[in-house]
């Protein structure tokens, strides 16, 4: 019942939209089997992330040897997740965006699930990058994570690329510079929305966390979906603390509901 009565209150809130921003956190992802780096009760023996945590930039720039470590690391914990698939929320919010409700979504998560729901063309923008593949830090060059990892196995050296650069992981990691088109790109499309929704994220990282401040200061109104109380529960027009995916299926299924 309780997902019921706050899947009809979002919707409503979305229905009253003339365009809505999704801004999500890893609390959307894990009912797909990625575990959220903040939960109070975490398993430290399940989570490959505990047990492999991720490795700050300059730690990673700084040696070879780091380098490797951090490349075992990275593919220790593409082991462990395996193949995961979209969830409802990432499914509903594709769903309200080919509707032309949602006009953007802006995630914090590097899972890329939300582009593997989405229809070819949607704005998502992957604010702390992509784990799905890697990137030269000299050139900018693409490299594609199966070719990387098929030649680490073989000879166990940290990946270069043709340049000579440093190949990374292409996703943004701690003391990591954000990527400026990416960040514009969100604070456009906040300053676009007159309801910025927030779901999954503990609205405690920044800069990304501002970002629903700006959407307020701009007359958007705020919609809050997630498990654990955030900064700006106080500040929001709705704050919802049920299952996220069952709740967002929900109101789009009320959304999306021939009139």
């Amino acid at each position: 019942m309780a997902i019921e009565d706050d899947a009809r209150a979002l919707a409503a809130l979305i229905e009253g939209a003339r365009a809505v921003v999704a801004f999500t956190g890893a609390g959307i992802s894990t009912e797909c089997g990625i575990p959220d780096f903040r939960s109070k009760d975490s398993d430290t023996t399940k989570f490959s992330w505990r047990r492999h945590p991720p490795m700050p930039f300059d730690v990673f720039m700084a040696s070879e040897a780091n380098q490797r470590e951090a490349w075992r690391r990275k593919f220790a914990m593409d082991d462990q997740l395996g193949d995961v698939v979209p969830g409802k929320g990432h499914r509903a919010l594709a769903a309200l965006a080919a509707s032309g409700k949602v006009i953007g979504v802006v995630t914090q998560n590097i899972d890329g699930l939300h582009r593997a729901a989405a229809a070819p063309g949607d704005d998502i923008v992957e604010l702390h990058g992509n784990g799905g593949f890697a990137t030269c830090l000299t050139c900018g060059v693409r490299h594609e994570i199966k070719r990387v990892r098929e030649k680490f196995e073989i000879d166990g050296k940290a990946p270069r690329c043709l340049c000579g650069g440093i190949v990374k992981s292409a996703t943004i990691s701690f003391g990591q510079a954000m990527p400026a088109e990416a960040m514009e790109r969100a604070r456009a499309l906040t300053l676009a929305c007159d309801l910025f929704l927030s779901i999954g994220s503990s609205l405690a990282v920044y800069p990304a966390a501002g970002f629903p401040l700006l959407a307020r200061r701009n007359g958007a109104r705020l919609a809050i979906v997630n498990r654990d109380p955030t900064p700006f529960d106080e500040s929001a027009d709705l704050t919802l603390r049920g299952d996220i995916g069952a709740t967002l299926a929900a109101a789009a299924a009320r959304v999306l509901a021939p009139k």
